[in-house]
Formats: structure tokens, sequence, C-alpha cells
């Protein structure tokens, strides 16, 4: 899989809403019953479920994430603002890349 170089800044405010929609999607639920300090196992994911959002995330931000992030980061608000901070890093790394 290839991944396009970080162009865009992601918040963690975005990330979580991207989240948040996707999951409302795929719970067919409003996303305003999504509470983002909430365990994910309480959206009753799978291990899949956890994967496909990854993978949607990876496109989504450009990058590539561990398959741990979920686990490690197990609510949608810490793990926006974790994906957030990788974003920003990658982002300085490519700005010094270019500069260089």
């Amino acid at each position: 899989m290839s991944f396009e170089p970080v162009t865009v800044s992601w918040t963690a405010e975005a990330i979580q809403a991207w989240i948040v929609s996707l999951l409302a999607e795929k719970l067919d639920i409003n996303p305003n019953d999504i509470d983002v300090e909430a365990p994910f196992q309480s959206f009753d994911l799978n291990s899949v479920d956890a994967m496909v959002i990854l993978s949607k995330l990876e496109k989504r931000l450009g990058y590539p994430l561990s398959p741990t992030l979920v686990w490690n980061y197990p609510t949608i608000e810490l793990l926006s603002q974790r994906l957030a901070q990788e974003a920003d890093s990658l982002e300085s790394v490519s700005l010094v890349d270019a500069e260089a």
C-alpha cells in the first residue's frame, strides 16, 4: 500500500468528527448519539471493525498507522488527539525535508 505525503493539517477535532461520522454510518445511528469519551468496546466493534476503521483512517490521513492504536488509545477522543499529534509530527518532518 502506498501513501501520499501528508499535505493537510489534521486537527484532533477534524479527525474526531470524521471518526464519529464513520461510526455513526456503520452503526446506523445519529452522530450526536456517539460519546467520544466512551471506549470503542462500548460500540460493540470487533477486531475486524477496528482494522477497517484504521485502514480508512490511513487512507484519509495519508500515512500508515499501527494496528494497536485502537487498543492504546481506546476512545475516539484519545485516538483523535494521538493521530493529530502524529500528523503534526509528520508534517513538521516533511517541511524540514522540503527546506533541506
